[in-house]
């Protein structure tokens, strides 16, 4: 085996897990062991497991996972602490003399893991806190306003809606004096010292196809009970809906309809509205991959892709691939 790690991205809902599971049997009837590194800022928290779409009990045992079940729904995750996690996990699992198989759809993660992360500066909680007096004084609108003043690139890539990072955005620029969209331009990024490995991506020929995938996983998350999930989380007091793991798609869509004056209705059109949040969340997963030009490609809408990519896997991993 000449290759020590592989990952397995893609957008939600076109089957990684499957993929995943199917890659490490193939690799295991070889003689070769294989552990699975979750690239997912949603499943790292525990008691998020329905809209998560967490891996079961079973396919858990059947393979071992990392960087699953790590923090409680109040804690923050970042792509540094990823890095960090995940070089980790590759040096045991290496050690392990197993393959470790990366996968998951946050592609930032993959992207800091390959490139490095930028030297932002780190939270203030001083401005933090006097940013969210601002908030609650002026209203989000107000800060979205000094964005476009002070950071416009960071303001034209950012939702008017999305306080977190309109936030965080605004912190960066107090703080250090410069505008967030400063800190990515490469100049301050360290490449990390981990590894580059061969990425495999699934990818729909046919955006129709996954947009049918991602109505019908939603509609199997209410049905195995998202609602229930996230309403006995809205029962924590140390809960909000500004926090991270409360901003995931879905838990996101269900916060807003069991908080608003009218639950039947909201709850009526929660799915499209959950649906409608996951397709613009695949659309943006695309786009990220589609900046990875080292990725090998297999169309997940076709009958046979998931024999294409166990094949694929096999090739990478043995050196082959290409030949």
């Amino acid at each position: 085996m000449h290759v020590s790690s592989l990952c397995l991205a893609g957008p939600t809902a076109v089957g990684k897990t499957a993929a995943a599971l199917a890659v490490a049997r193939a690799l295991r009837s070889r003689g070769q062991a294989v552990e699975i590194i979750s690239v997912d800022s949603a499943l790292v928290y525990r008691g998020m497991d329905i809209g998560t779409a967490k891996p079961s009990r079973d396919e858990r045992a059947e393979v071992p996972h990392h960087l699953i079940d790590l923090l409680d729904p109040s804690e923050a995750y970042s792509a540094a602490r990823f890095v960090v996690d995940a070089q980790q996990c590759l040096a045991d699992i290496s050690q392990r003399g197993a393959l470790a198989l990366l996968t998951g759809g946050t592609m930032l993660y993959f992207k800091a893991l390959f490139d490095g992360l930028d030297a932002m500066p780190a939270a203030d909680r001083a401005v933090r806190a006097a940013l969210d007096a601002q908030c609650e004084r002026e209203g989000l609108h107000a800060l979205y306003r000094e964005l476009q003043r002070v950071d416009g690139p960071t303001a034209t890539r950012l939702p008017p809606t999305d306080r977190q990072r309109i936030q965080r955005a605004l912190e960066v620029f107090r703080v250090s004096g410069q505008p967030l969209s400063s800190f990515h331009q490469g100049a301050l990024r360290p490449r990390p010292q981990g590894i580059a490995p061969p990425l495999i991506s699934l990818e729909p020929k046919d955006r129709a196809w996954l947009h049918r995938r991602i109505e019908q996983r939603f509609a199997q998350m209410l049905a195995q009970g998202l609602v229930d999930e996230v309403r006995a989380l809205m029962g924590r007091d140390d809960l909000h809906a500004d926090l991270p793991s409360m901003r995931c798609v879905g838990y996101r869509q269900a916060w807003a309809a069991l908080a608003s004056d009218d639950v039947d209705e909201e709850l009526t059109a929660l799915p499209e509205r959950g649906s409608a949040a996951t397709r613009q969340l695949a659309k943006r997963q695309l786009t990220w991959l589609r900046s990875m030009p080292q990725r090998h490609v297999v169309a997940c809408d076709a009958p046979e892709a998931l024999d294409t990519t166990v094949a694929l896997a096999l090739q990478l991993v043995s050196g082959t691939a290409g030949e």
